[in-house]
């Protein structure tokens, strides 16, 4: 049984399960290796390298005194440049389920780093026991690196399967103040979709079950695909994947439950996808706030409002740069019953 009391979608069950916290659990390979703790212990390295590289680009100068280097305009653009270099170890172990190559980059970006260190601790000035510290701090995150690629290249080559850069996965529920039969029959209809999923520019229906997606991506550029509702369940339940060769690999399913106390519609929406650009574009999207999850908060939001009130209200932000009364925009989204048009 589901959270919410439905039996799963038929055919969904191995994403179902492969998505839910059970991921959490260790998974011993029976020689003393748990896949899940070194999953965990690679994607924890890799948002490390991209901290501490955002630190140098933003604060390059701070930083260099911080570990006793001093501040210098060399000195700046080497941590500078050290900080891109981080910033791509980084997004290269969060983008890939098999990181080995980009942590060995992080052990020889370490090498190259103590290297620096150790000359600028023999300068004349030098704040010895800070630059020390920055290099013990070195060695041990190097030492984890290291012991991690091994671990990953030893579970690979006993056919384990590891996913440090996992797909993109969604789980958000929202309250709607109308019964489930109008809550599904508005979903069911594709092609109301683009009303209030503010990347979505078009679902056109091809038949009842195939849809064509046109959806918004990364700098400008559009990505489609065609899908097709794998289970549909009348005031239920909708579940969808792409199709092969799909620009955007994605599958995601739609609960509908009666909320108690005739407060409407529970909805749960789930959502599986490799966005646009690769997990490399995800995890830079999220890192300067275009977070996926925030993007399906909003949409729900949006979709409350298109079925609560008939249109999506905009908040100040988007209408004036002074504050004013919400209200809805100067053209109406649209009657909240057919499809977009």
């Amino acid at each position: 049984m589901s959270e919410m009391g439905i039996e799963q979608p038929r055919g969904s069950e191995a994403w179902t399960a492969r998505g839910s916290t059970d991921d959490l659990a260790p998974r011993s390979n029976g020689n003393g290796l748990t896949q899940t703790r070194v999953e965990r212990r690679a994607r924890l390295l890799g948002w490390f390298s991209i901290g501490l590289g955002l630190a140098q680009l933003v604060v390059p100068g701070r930083l260099s005194r911080a570990i006793g280097l001093g501040d210098d305009r060399r000195k700046r653009s080497t941590m500078f440049t050290v900080g891109v270099r981080e910033v791509a170890a980084g997004v290269g172990i969060l983008s890939r389920q098999h990181p080995v190559g980009w942590l060995w980059m992080r052990v020889l970006g370490d090498v190259m780093d103590l290297g620096l260190l150790q000359s600028a601790a023999r300068s004349r000035g030098a704040k010895k026991l800070r630059i020390g510290a920055a290099m013990a701090g070195v060695v041990g995150v190097s030492l984890l690196d290291v012991v991690t690629s091994r671990q990953l290249r030893r579970l690979a080559a006993r056919g384990e399967e590891v996913a440090v850069g996992r797909p993109i996965r969604i789980v958000k529920t929202i309250t709607v103040n109308q019964p489930p039969e109008e809550v599904y029959r508005f979903w069911r209809n594709l092609e109301n979709l683009p009303r209030f999923m503010s990347n979505v520019e078009a679902v056109r229906v091809l038949d009842d079950r195939r849809s064509h997606w046109r959806v918004k991506g990364p700098a400008g550029k559009t990505v489609e695909w065609d899908a097709e509702i794998v289970d549909d369940r009348e005031n239920r339940l909708i579940a969808w994947q792409s199709l092969e060769n799909a620009d955007v690999s994605n599958r995601g399913m739609v609960w509908f439950r009666r909320a108690p106390g005739a407060r409407g519609t529970e909805i749960r929406l789930e959502l599986e996808y490799d966005p646009p650009g690769g997990r490399v574009g995800a995890t830079v999207a999220k890192l300067f706030g275009r977070e996926p999850g925030q993007q399906a908060n909003a949409d729900l939001r949006r979709f409350k409002q298109v079925m609560e009130v008939g249109e999506v209200v905009q908040s100040d932000a988007s209408l004036s740069r002074r504050p004013h009364p919400a209200r809805p925009p100067e053209r109406p989204v649209g009657n909240g019953e057919g499809g977009a048009q």
